[in-house]
């Protein structure tokens, strides 16, 4: 190898070149690439932190304002965020580290960004958006919220890309009654439902003049007030609370099909569940009809983040038994 070759090897990474890894690989891969292996290091510990206490406080939002569009394009606003992070360092250093080459950058990017994420989305907590007003008060149209996978264990609908193709759940526990849950649909396995869980394995559930009856005995049902939202323009605000203590806000539209009802007996290993907006939600009253154990995706838990400006603070924890 010539002086003048070794030279040009270890020259400085272009500008170009710089912003192009970077907003595919992040400041990690960014910094690898123009050999500044400790940068590196620290964005890669700082952008998590920053990242984690996002997710556990919240992310801010516009009060009224729809951010749902920002959500569509916010992987191109990082890309443009990191490499703008890195392209300014790109002339401190020089790429005479093993670890700037680009297999070697690739290789480290993909092992310290893409299995940690995959296994948290998959085993851990995956983030879902909730698309409808079937679960008003509790959960409202562009809420995003983190659904625990590992609360009900693991069966093929929980793990993305049916990558888990086993019979029924393994290291398996069962719903508590009041759970918000995301299952499969039973009709439609590839569609993702929200609602919270009332009947569990023999339960008898009724609904008879729009009051909940579990086993023959009503449920509490007080009245708190009157509601609006921008989803709901005039309802009647509700406290329900189960024979385990546990209490939730539900509301009620006025008189619809789904206030009388037939008595429903859950089979075994399947479960009974209704939205928290009575008479505007498709549930177990309705199409679709008893859930599987095996359908279930995981426990709702918590709020991060409202796109459409509607301020969350106070429904950010979807645990009501707190547990």
């Amino acid at each position: 190898m010539t002086e003048e070759t070794a030279q040009r090897e270890t020259a400085s990474r272009s500008l170009w070149s710089t912003a192009l890894v970077s907003a595919f690989g992040g400041p990690f891969g960014g910094f690898l690439w123009i050999g500044s292996g400790k940068l590196a290091v620290v964005s890669l510990v700082v952008i998590s932190v920053v990242v984690f206490a996002l997710i556990y406080i919240g992310f801010p939002v516009l009060p009224g304002v729809d951010l749902g569009w920002w959500a569509n394009f916010s992987g191109i606003g990082l890309m443009a965020l990191w490499a703008a992070i890195v392209v300014p360092f790109a002339h401190r250093f020089k790429p005479d580290r093993w670890y700037a080459h680009g297999l070697s950058v690739l290789v480290l990017v993909f092992l310290t960004t893409y299995p940690a994420a995959f296994a948290m989305r998959a085993f851990l907590f995956q983030p879902f958006s909730m698309p409808s007003s079937s679960m008003v008060p509790t959960l409202a149209d562009g809420d995003h919220f983190f659904v625990s996978k590992f609360a009900y264990g693991y069966s093929r609908y929980s793990v993305p890309f049916g990558l888990l193709p086993v019979d029924g759940r393994i290291f398996g526990a069962e719903p508590r009654r009041g759970d918000i849950m995301v299952f499969r649909l039973p009709s439609e396995p590839d569609i993702d439902y929200v609602k919270r869980v009332i009947g569990l394995p023999g339960d008898r559930i009724q609904m008879v003049g729009g009051v909940l009856h579990i086993d023959g005995v009503p449920v509490k049902l007080e009245d708190v007030g009157d509601y609006s939202s921008g989803e709901v323009q005039s309802a009647k605000l509700q406290r329900e609370t189960l024979p385990e203590g546990i209490s939730y806000s539900v509301i009620d539209l006025g008189n619809s099909i789904g206030d009388d009802t037939r008595e429903f007996v859950v089979p075994t290993a399947e479960y009974f569940t209704l939205g928290d907006n009575r008479d505007n939600s498709n549930d177990s009253r309705f199409l679709v009809g008893f859930v599987p154990y095996e359908n279930l995706v995981g426990k709702a838990v918590r709020l991060f983040w409202n796109s459409k400006g509607v301020d969350y603070s106070s429904r950010q924890i979807l645990d009501p038994s707190g547990k």
